[in-house]
């Protein structure tokens, strides 16, 4: 039998467990049964996770006594906008759930969120229980209780704290996702080693955990262990008002270069070129030693993310501008120091520019990027991304 990591979470607002388990999403009726009430479960899916999962889920679910209803939208991140999520309060709505139902989010980052956001605001909050089949989801985006959809201005700028009563994570659903699905979660993962965890860094500097025959007990220890990471960060903020901007790291350059590409780079691809580039910046200006920059790289190029980015520098500025991580006439930003070791840190806008100049578009990877465009090309490429290290 399969081993079960079991994190147990604590917030000002509720307790619950995360359970990493190969199998769980069989148990999911189970697992939700033991931590929310009811007579109603209501699963939001999307259109990749539907066809795999749903039934799975479903059956699972009734077994442990619920009536089941669904709601599915099309996969992605356009979908990740106030239309789906008044459709799917509608749904929510018609199938009779009251406060005391539950919302089930199965799938990836997006489900995750705007079913969390849906779950928030019917009735003014319903439970809602995580189930997360993407490593980015399983390690961020299920964990931590901020949900949210995308507007025009900007990438997740309205959604509310909210936090799920159970979080079941089935790593043997990662075999049914693209390999280059799985290549962009390790974004987070590495993020998380950068921020808190040296032994984690050095782990995935010995082994890429998206290589074929990485073993599956080993990837949910990764997983479980990423789960501590960010659960230390928000028992100690919950609100994201002090501490927890370290979980922003490399999310102040990768929202603008995700959301530059109209969402068609990853939230984890992303994340990892904002990481790198900060560090970069970080290492410009002797916060960090230049080899701690030149590890990020290393890593996250043997993971086949990139490591730069060719978008203009304007538009990096204006898009960070929007960014709902902006503070009156600056930005807070999350530097390296060491691998294991950031600082948060308050610049101005001007001072994020010169961050940008820094580390974009300035990697020594014999590639284009290497004479990328400084601050005010205009005409310069927009969304061109470099790997290598």
């Amino acid at each position: 039998m399969a081993e079960e990591r079991v994190v147990h979470v604590t917030t000002k607002t509720r307790a619950y467990d995360v359970r990493v388990t190969p199998g769980a999403i069989d148990r999911t009726g189970e697992l939700v049964r033991a931590s929310a009430a009811g007579e109603r479960a209501f699963v939001v899916t999307d259109t990749n996770v539907g066809p795999l999962y749903l039934e799975r889920v479903r059956a699972s679910l009734e077994g442990a006594g619920y009536e089941v209803a669904s709601f599915t939208f099309e996969a992605g991140e356009a979908s990740k906008r106030a239309g789906t999520w008044a459709a799917c309060l509608e749904a929510i709505a018609q199938a009779g759930l009251t406060r005391d139902d539950v919302v089930v989010a199965l799938g990836g980052g997006v489900v995750g969120d705007l079913a969390g956001f849906a779950a928030a605001s019917y009735m003014r909050g319903c439970a809602v229980a995580q189930v997360p089949t993407s490593l980015l989801a399983m390690v961020d985006s299920s964990v931590g209780g901020k949900t949210a959809i995308d507007l025009e201005a900007g990438k997740n700028l309205a959604g509310a704290f909210w936090q799920p009563r159970v979080v079941v994570a089935d790593p043997r659903c990662l075999a049914t996702i693209p390999h280059d699905l799985l290549t962009d979660s390790c974004g987070e993962v590495i993020k998380h080693g950068v921020l808190a965890d040296p032994g984690l860094f050095a782990e995935l500097e010995r082994s890429p955990i998206n290589a074929g025959g990485y073993p599956e007990d080993a990837l949910a220890a990764v997983i479980a262990r990423n789960v501590e990471i960010k659960l230390d960060v928000v028992d100690a903020d919950e609100q994201e008002r002090g501490v927890r901007q370290t979980l922003n790291l490399g999310h102040t350059i990768g929202h603008a270069v995700e959301a530059a590409s109209g969402f068609s780079l990853g939230h984890g691809t992303s994340v990892a070129i904002g990481l790198c580039a900060i560090a970069r910046a970080a290492a410009a200006i002797g916060a960090c030693d230049e080899e701690v920059a030149h590890r990020i790289e290393r890593v996250v190029d043997a993971h086949g993310l990139p490591t730069d980015t060719l978008l203009d520098h304007n538009r990096i500025v204006e898009l960070a501008a929007h960014d709902k991580k902006r503070h009156g006439d600056g930005v807070n930003v999350i530097l390296p120091r060491a691998i294991g070791k950031v600082e948060v840190r308050r610049v101005s806008m001007d001072e994020f520019a010169r961050l940008v100049d820094l580390g974009c578009g300035t990697a020594a990877l014999g590639h284009a990027a290497a004479a990328g465009p400084a601050h005010g090309d205009a005409d310069a490429p927009r969304d061109t991304t470099t790997t290598g290290a």
